[in-house]
């Protein structure tokens, strides 16, 4: 550890203002670089970190186990270890105080033993050689002897020594087939094991004073007997187990009544593979071995990280503490520095079992391991049956370092740290490494599916189509497998919480709000990730999102358009003044009058449909196979595209359908359940507001003209028919009241009487108007025109204008909207009102209704009118003030003369879209004349033959309409 008290290293710009440089990735600081074979990516094989004795002692383990200095080397000598080995070597010594002779080392399987009795055997071996060896004065100074002594040495494997076969009898040597022949055979060769022939010819235990005649005479004798219930269980048929407890029971006994013999016994084989009689056998030794000898628990705990520095990497010999400790590199402890600020900026959000508020003393301590990295399985995968403490964790780290350092020189990425989320579950070989550990390789789905080691995998292709932060820092896969690490182990805490995952993930440059967002991301798209209460889980169980996704699969396309159907109808509810017409197929869908009305697409007519426009403007210049008249009052809306709609809308049809249909649910997804469908169905409610940002009219041009609304959304009105209307308001494409003057800016010049109807119409027909949005507002605007002055309604009758209203209050609930009512200009109502005072009888011109604007030259003086008076009874009331006002002449009387029949004839060519309309607004208009006559000249061109049945049928019709029936063909009989 680096001993930097209150101060410590930081990289930092000297320039105020400029940001933090950039933290130098792991794999690039000197000092603490991985071992040779791990750089070049060398497979690791297990075996690596769990060496046999027996091979250590016949010199075939590798080379860092078979040499001591390579071995001390690569060893830290934890508190625990240094304790265990000074009592040893002071027992050897021949110091019996605070030692023991007998030793009963129990630590998890997989947690260190095998190193710790390696470690003796080495002592033992090298005797005052030892004294130079990596840390061996720590083991003295804590012995308090001043050199190792050598020692005789036996070892005996319980996974390896085979009582059938025996060793030895075919390669020079005697044969051994009991366990104290083979002790026996190490310490004293064959002199020694001849003390034991008839105990080893018939399989039976020596006692005291037969092991006393073996054991060594000259030097310390240390015993280290490894895999104890392995052997017994074995043998147990035989009833060599017994023989074998009785052994080691006369050993022991033996041991303590000598000065400088050490026996060493380490029971457990892997505990998953106990039976019931493994159980109560390794209970019979353990009582025996703590009655007789010193129970040793090996724990590394808070010193893991310091063992794996020591096995994984290659360090700076001369950079190392008093304690043993490895010092790290300025640039290391720069970066730690970084990491504990950002924990101390953050505490609040982090686990209260992480030392916040001194967080410099763990990332001193795992580096170039985060802490979460070396936590997690002391927190977590230590109570696992399965897990192997010391020996598995080396194992997955060495996998770990090897593949990120290779990643980091092929420059895929820049991690300062190796963290809990950088680990190399896409590799195979870590994967199973990983499974073995946690005894389930089920969660293989899992993780290929959700996390990574597939392209399609959904953290691997979320970070993809994240943005730039987030995909650069690959933050949805650090996350998911952060939660995998979290969530595998333990029996009681099978979770990930957020502020675990914020501080597995997080770094100094990283948003931290950033991991909640991700967490979001990958809840809506992982297929094995659970939630409750903001806490994570991968399982074996498929989650509500894969019983999604098998569901969308299987709703038809037909449930797709009418659900989204549906809810566009609910979305474009009514509105005040406007007819909605939704999903019109054809133009007599929408009928052609004089009202404003908002055609909705189907959204399959969408923008994005080259299509849609053409089609738009021709149900807007036809109404059937006629001519629309009324082209201004249809507004259209469309939808940018339905892709979104028909998306969301599966998603609501697969949620209901697990809803009704899948069993077996818990609590917790039948709460997610609920609100994923009620998400889904206001997705769905927003994604109308969305695709519904066009509106489509006819422009002044007569043209087409599209509006696009921009982004739209459910926040924006009440409704989205209003938000339509307000829209087209801001415009004036659409109003609610029209200025009287606007009548007048736009009167037809051929009309001297423009029709209250033909007003109306106007605003619906033609796009020179905007489109009104209560029909009212014409009468509303007349009433105006009439008390202003600007306007004049009017009827017509034989004798003028009757009624008359002009500049005087009149109530628009008494317009009329026809045909037979009428305004007029302020100029024309004046003119009239000047004729009325000048003339006894009314014009002719007033008669016919066809006055001219000639007249409006005339220089009599203005007569005001009475409300309600019609111009006859007006002229009537005044005729005799008029004839007093007027001296007498001899003018002869003037007789207006008749005027004499007109002839207005027309022939030309009408298409059949037009029939109809050529009808309503030109026959009309003379239908009433008894002179109308109407010559009709039919031809119809035939492709093909034209059969005499056809020729009879339109006979008949004719016939049947009082027409004369003759009917020219060039029908021409067959010969």
């Amino acid at each position: 550890m680096v001993a930097v008290g209150n101060k410590y290293w930081k990289i930092r710009h000297t320039l105020a203002g400029e940001s933090l440089m950039a933290i130098k990735p792991w794999y690039k600081i000197d000092g603490l670089t991985p071992r040779e074979d791990l750089r070049e990516g060398k497979p690791l094989d297990a075996s690596e970190f769990a060496v046999h004795l027996d091979k250590v002692r016949d010199k075939t383990a590798p080379a860092y186990y078979q040499d001591p200095e390579q071995f001390f080397n690569r060893t830290y000598l934890t508190k625990y270890l240094t304790e265990f080995s000074a009592q040893v070597v002071r027992r050897l010594s021949g110091e019996k105080t605070e030692t023991s002779a007998v030793f009963n080392l129990a630590t998890q399987f997989g947690g260190g033993k095998t190193h710790a009795l390696t470690l003796l055997y080495h002592l033992a071996k090298g005797g005052p050689t030892a004294n130079n060896w990596t840390g061996v004065q720590k083991i003295l100074q804590k012995a308090g002897i001043s050199s190792v002594p050598e020692a005789a040495v036996a070892v005996f494997v319980g996974t390896e020594f085979d009582s059938l076969k025996g060793r030895g009898g075919d390669d020079g040597t005697s044969l051994r087939k009991t366990p104290w022949g083979e002790i026996a055979y190490q310490l004293g060769g064959e002199a020694a094991l001849s003390v034991l022939a008839q105990h080893e010819a018939e399989f039976i235990e020596p006692k005291g004073d037969v092991i006393k005649q073996f054991l060594p005479k000259d030097k310390p004798c240390l015993i280290l007997m490894d895999e104890i219930i392995n052997y017994v269980s074995t043998y147990r048929p035989k009833g060599y187990h017994n023989s074998l407890y009785n052994f080691i029971q006369a050993l022991s006994e033996t041991a303590r009544g000598l000065d400088n013999v050490v026996l060493v016994v380490s029971i457990p084989a892997s505990e998953m593979e106990y039976t019931s009689a493994d159980e109560g056998d390794e209970q019979r030794f353990k009582k025996m071995l703590d009655r007789v000898g010193k129970p040793i628990m090996m724990s590394a705990e808070a010193e893991t990280s310091e063992i794996i520095r020591r096995r994984l990497f290659e360090w700076d010999a001369g950079a190392v503490s008093a304690d043993g400790r490895i010092l790290l590199p300025k640039d290391a402890i720069a970066t730690c520095n970084e990491y504990a600020d950002w924990v101390l900026d953050h505490r609040q959000q982090l686990p209260n079992w992480f030392p916040v508020d001194n967080p410099r003393e763990a990332f001193y301590a795992t580096y170039p391991f985060h802490p979460s990295v070396l936590s997690v399985f002391e927190r977590k995968w230590q109570v696992l049956p399965r897990f192997q403490r010391t020996r598995g964790v080396l194992r997955l780290l060495a996998l770990w370092v090897s593949n990120a350092y290779q990643q980091g020189y092929q420059g895929a990425h820049r991690d300062p740290l190796i963290t809990l989320g950088t680990a190399p579950l896409d590799d195979p070989q870590f994967r199973a490494a990983v499974f073995e550990q946690l005894g389930e390789n089920r969660l293989e789905g899992a993780v290929t599916t959700d996390i990574c080691g597939k392209k399609e995998s959904h953290a691997v292709r979320l970070d993809t189509e994240a943005d730039n932060q987030i995909k650069k820092a690959r933050l949805h896969r650090k996350v998911s497998t952060t939660i995998f690490f979290e969530s595998n182990g333990g029996f009681q805490r099978t979770e990930a919480t957020i502020p675990e995952i914020r501080l597995a993930v997080a770094e100094p440059s990283l948003d931290i709000g950033n991991v909640e967002t991700v967490l979001e991301t990958l809840a809506a798209n992982c297929y094995y990730l659970s939630i409750e209460k903001n806490k994570y889980r991968f399982s074996l169980s498929p989650n509500l999102n894969k019983m999604l996704a098998d569901r969308r699969a299987s709703v038809q396309s037909s449930r797709i358009t009418e659900r989204v159907r549906a809810e566009i109808k609910k979305v474009f509810s009514s509105h005040p003044g406007i007819q909605l017409i939704e999903f019109p197929q054809n133009s007599s869908a929408i009928a052609n009058r004089p009202s404003l009305t908002l055609a909705v697409l189907a959204p399959e007519h969408s923008m994005q449909d080259s299509q849609t426009l053409k089609m738009i403007e021709s149900m807007t210049k036809e109404c059937g196979t006629s001519d629309r008249t009324f082209k201004s009052a249809i507004l259209w809306a469309v939808a940018d595209t339905d892709a979104k709609l028909r998306e969301e809308a599966r998603k609501v049809l697969a949620w209901e359908d697990i809803r009704d249909e899948e069993q077996g649910l818990n609590d917790n997804q039948e709460r997610q359940l609920k609100e994923n469908l009620a998400k889904s169905i206001s997705n769905l409610k927003e994604n109308v507001w969305n695709a519904y940002k066009f509106v489509a009219l006819l422009g002044k041009d007569n043209k087409i003209r599209v509006i696009d609304f921009g982004q739209v959304n459910s926040t924006q009105s009440t409704t989205l028919v209003g938000l339509i209307i307000n829209r087209l308001r801001q415009s004036d494409d659409v109003v609610d009241t029209i200025n009287p003057r606007l009548l007048v800016r736009n009167w037809p010049p051929a009309f001297i009487e423009w029709s209250t109807k033909a007003v109306r119409d106007a605003f619906f027909a033609s796009p020179l108007f905007p489109r009104l949005l209560n029909g009212d507002a014409v009468k509303d605007a007349i009433a105006r025109g009439v008390k202003d002055g600007t306007l004049a309604y009017v009827g017509k009758s034989s004798n003028g204008y009757e009624p008359f209203h002009y500049q005087c209050t009149f109530n628009a609930a008494d317009v009329e909207i026809s045909e037979d009512m009428f305004i007029i200009t302020q100029e024309t109502a004046e003119a009239y009102q000047k004729a009325l005072a000048a003339s006894v009888a009314v014009p002719q011109a007033w008669q016919v209704g066809a006055y001219t604007q000639a007249n409006t030259n005339s220089g009599s003086t203005p007569i005001t009118n009475t409300v309600g008076e019609n111009p006859t009874s007006y002229v009537s009331n005044n005729i005799n003030q008029l004839k007093d006002e007027l001296e007498p002449t001899d003018e002869p009387e003037t007789i207006t003369p008749v005027p004499s029949p007109q002839l207005l004839r027309w022939s030309g060519a009408i298409t059949p879209q037009k029939w109809m309309n050529f009808y309503t607004k030109v026959l009309t208009k003379f239908a009433t004349n008894k002179n109308l006559k109407l010559a009709l000249k039919v031809e119809f061109l035939v492709e093909g033959k034209i059969t005499q049945q056809t020729v009879e049928e339109t006979k008949v019709a004719l016939a049947e309409l009082g027409l004369n029936n003759d009917v020219e063909t060039d029908i021409h009989e067959d010969p």
